[in-house]
């Protein structure tokens, strides 16, 4: 053997006797080798349990040198090489010791406390801390395995701080200090000590009452390790033939993580159920095994009290096994619970002797009960069904958060809501049953969040899965005659609930249901009625996000019916805070001048995400608003004089991005979504409505909206309509009189909704004319006002800008909100859109005063401009 491969028992005489078997002939070759010498164990390897191993090895070295002694010439056979005549020879003679791990834990135990002895004699409080920190876990897992405390501990205990306190003194009284980790070690010591004997201090205090009786009661406990003789291997040949069943040993039982039996019958389920629950939400605890003892203790259940009790273990302990805020609940494990909650569900309807409530009075969990010995017949048992389902509908909407929407993943897993719908109905049908109006409430909430924002369709899906359950809510699709009507059944049940979060809530629902089947007029008066606006601010976050989102779907309600004043104002409190997705909790808040979120902050802003399938298409929500602003400002632009007054913007997004279209030099085809409004923007004002109605029908992102070509329609109309209040403003000081059937022909319009539309601005006093209806044209009329009357009408409306501005700080002083809905605050800002329409008035002079045509008229010169020089 070369020697950089000697081990550490490798002779000389050993290296000499395999150099002469190598030079040895074929002859020699089989003579046995000398037996080489068993390499020794390095002492550094030695571990505290390893003495009774050297103490056999030692043995087995003893008996091994008296069989060489007696039989020198015997040759000594190789392991590899044993016949099965010697197995069975050696195993009639030897006997296996078999240790239950509550004894190698007490060895253990000891072993420790030993090495802490050997600390104490060298003074090392470093090592003795670290093995008073094993001693510690060592007696927490026998605690935690239901055993008593070992005396050795409690005696290791006590002198230990025995021997802490005469250090403590011999270190004041020393001249040279110990080094600095030595003494940092003897102070966490004291603190340990005094902490664990305070632990244990009755168990201390009766070992020091009667040691001897305290060390008796260990050992009545205590059971002494069986010594098992391994059993005997049959011989092969003609005795195997004979097919005989194993031999099991029925001393061995299935045992748990702290090595105490664990039996799976009916008779023993509520001991088990008892170890569960001290066991659960512990450090050590494995979930997994938790779960797989209550699945076996569920198949064991006989009673449907034992069934109800062992149910609600193990529904609980599979929301446990994912204890991280963030990741979601595994898809089969919800499952499992989802199933597991209808089948308690349906144990307790078909039962009515057995009841599950969350205020319960105290009974044993260790006795089993039964409706006969209960006072009124019901057996009354402590659990929340209704806790559960909200962590199921939480888990579910919180693992679409976390899935990718454009995979097939988050398809798959948005089919699990069927089931989940139903669960939550089965749910509410169990409340209507026992009559408990609060978790009813709490229930109808959870379904109304699943369908008030849904189509006819998809609502008629999720009702379907009811039809397949032996138990039915009261209010169901199949009794009702539409979706609304079932929507509004859950929000009048809502209305009296004495949760007032519930009641906004369903209200808001309502509201949101109303807007997204085009019922404006409705959804408004509700929202206005309710006074909402005034307190919402006051509301928690999920609240004010379900706020945003109803106020959006009314604005686009309001765009749908062709109410584009409404929609404009609706909106416009959205869209000025430039946080669109942040309000509506459809992206995370975008991080501008400095403001850093903590990790805390954005971990809550991303769990208040709404998953995919819910979200508003922001890009359609914008050109909405965009599209509702040009028809609103186009034409109050074209009736402002004053560069001051211009400034004074209804919708400062849509005339910013105005200014911003202006200032480009060189403008090319539209590409994005706006692009397209400004362009139209800009041909509206120049009197092509034909344009501007053809950009604003190939936006792509109408294809999105419900009923795409009566929207087109709609906008095209209304086009046309603002396209000839925006040419009377701009072109009326330039003549005296217009044909009605010219105006008609050149904007497509009927005769009577161009009559009815001057009339209109005639009676608002946005027009000064009149209508002349023999000879079918409208004639304008010039008023020149004089300086003083210029300064009265700007004083005029400083006057009512100022008060205007005293509403709103005394409406803010006295708690109001200035917000959306304000019908105070709503006629003010209509009364100011009039003003600024008026102001223009006061200054045209229809020619008269100013005389020449003007930079704004010039862009008339060609199309229309130069077909009204006929009518003059």
């Amino acid at each position: 053997m070369s020697r950089f491969f000697r081990q550490a028992g490798d002779s000389d005489s050993d290296t000499e006797e395999s150099d002469e078997e190598l030079l040895t002939s074929g002859d020699e070759d089989a003579a046995a080798p000398k037996a080489a010498a068993k390499p020794a164990m390095s002492r550094f390897l030695r571990t505290a349990g390893s003495d009774s191993s050297s103490s056999d090895s030692e043995s087995s070295d003893e008996d091994e040198s008296e069989m060489s002694d007696e039989e020198p010439t015997q040759k000594k056979k190789s392991r590899f090489m044993r016949g099965d005549s010697d197995e069975d020879s050696e195993d009639e003679d030897v006997k296996r010791v078999v240790k239950s791990t509550k004894d190698k834990r007490l060895e253990e135990i000891e072993a420790t406390g030993k090495v802490m002895d050997n600390g104490l004699k060298i003074n090392d409080w470093v090592a003795i801390s670290n093995e008073f920190d094993k001693l510690l876990r060592l007696v927490q897992r026998q605690s935690n395995a239901a055993e008593p405390l070992p005396p050795f501990f409690v005696k290791t205990l006590l002198s230990l701080e025995n021997s802490l306190n005469a250090a403590l003194v011999k270190e004041k009284e020393a001249k040279k200090k110990m080094n600095a980790t030595n003494a940092r070690a003897l102070n966490s010591m004291k603190q340990k000590v005094r902490k664990t004997a305070k632990e244990f201090e009755k168990e201390v205090q009766q070992y020091q009452n009667d040691p001897e009786a305290f060390e008796r009661e260990f050992a009545a406990h205590a059971q002494p390790a069986d010594v098992v003789p391994k059993p005997k291997k049959q011989k092969k040949g003609a005795d195997s033939e004979s097919d005989e069943e194993p031999v099991l040993d029925d001393r061995f039982t299935t045992v748990g993580k702290g090595g105490k039996a664990m039996s799976f019958s009916a008779d023993n389920i509520f001991k088990t159920l008892k170890l569960v629950h001290e066991a659960r939400g512990k450090k050590n605890t494995d979930r997994g095994e938790q779960i797989r003892i209550l699945e076996k203790l569920l198949e064991v259940a006989v009673t449907s009290y034992q069934r109800i009790r062992i149910l609600l273990a193990l529904v609980s302990s599979r929301f446990d096994y994912n204890s991280s805020i963030t990741s979601y609940m595994p898809t089969d494990l919800w499952l499992s619970a989802q199933h597991e909650v209808d089948q308690l569900i349906s144990i307790v309807v078909a039962d009515s002797s057995y009841a599950v409530q969350e205020d319960t009075e105290d009974y044993d969990e260790l006795v089993e009960r039964h409706p006969a010995t209960e006072s009124d017949g019901v057996v009354r048992i402590r659990g929340s069904i209704i806790s559960f389902v909200d962590r199921l509908d939480d888990e579910f909407t919180k693992s679409l958060q976390n899935i990718d929407p454009h995979g097939t993943e988050y398809v798959d897993r948005l089919k699990d809501e069927k089931v989940l719908y139903r669960t939550i109905s089965r749910s509410q049908a169990f409340y209507e049953q026992t009559s408990q109006p609060e978790p009813l409430a709490r229930v109808i909430m959870r379904r109304l969040e699943h369908i008030y924002s849904k189509p006819d369709a998809v609502v008629s899906a999720l009702e379907s899965s009811l039809a397949s359950s032996e138990i039915t809510p009261s209010v169901t699709l199949a009794l009702s005659a539409a979706t609304s009507s079932l929507i509004h059944s859950l929000c009048v049940h809502l209305y009296k609930a004495d949760n007032s979060l519930l009641r906004t809530r369903a209200m808001l629902s309502h509201i949101y249901h109303h807007a997204l089947h085009n019922d404006f007029y409705t959804a408004r008066d509700m929202l206005l009625m309710s006074h909402l606006q005034e307190s919402i601010h006051s509301a928690d976050v999920a609240t004010q996000i379900l706020y945003n989102r109803t106020v959006v779907q009314l604005g686009l309600c309001a765009f749908r019916c062709g109410l584009i004043k409404e929609a404009q104002s609706t909106l416009q409190d959205i869209f000025t805070t430039q946080r669109v997705k942040e309000l509506l909790a459809q992206g995370v808040h975008q991080q501008r001048f400095q403001q850093q979120l903590t990790p805390e902050q954005e971990k809550a802003e991303r769990s208040r995400q709404l998953p995919f399938h819910m979200h508003i298409n922001t890009e359609l929500l914008e050109a909405a608003f965009l599209v509702s602003s040009m028809l609103v400002e186009v034409p109050l632009l074209a009736s402002i004089e004053s560069e001051e007054q211009k400034r004074k913007a209804i919708s400062k997004p849509f005339r910013r991005l105005l200014d911003f279209a202006d200032r480009q030099v060189f403008t090319g085809p539209p590409e994005s979504t706006r692009d397209h409004i400004m362009q139209a923007s800009k041909a509206l004002q120049d009197g092509e409505w034909e344009k501007c109605r053809d950009l604003i029908q190939s936006i792509k992102i109408w294809s999105l909206m419900p009923e795409v070509a009566s929207v087109k329609e709609m906008l095209a109309k209304r086009i046309q309509e603002q396209g000839l209040r925006t040419y009377l403003f701009t072109y009326a000081p330039y003549y005296s009189t217009l044909s009605l059937s010219l105006l008609s022909r050149t904007f497509s319009l009927p005769l009577r909704s161009v009559t009815s539309m001057i009339s209109k601005m005639i009676w608002n006093e946005e027009l000064s004319a009149s209508l002349d209806q023999s000879t079918g044209v409208v004639v304008f009329h010039r008023i020149e006002h004089s300086r003083p009357q210029q300064l009265a009408q700007v004083i005029a409306d400083k006057v009512s800008a100022l008060l205007e501005q005293n509403e709103k700080v005394l409406d803010i002083k006295l708690g109001g909100s200035g917000g959306w809905g304000d019908r105070s605050g709503d006629k003010g800002e209509k009364r100011g859109e009039q003003t600024q329409e008026r102001r223009g008035r006061g200054d045209r002079t229809r020619g008269s005063l100013r005389g020449g045509p003007r930079g704004r008229g010039s862009r008339f010169a060609q199309g229309l401009g130069n077909q009204m020089t006929r009518v003059r």
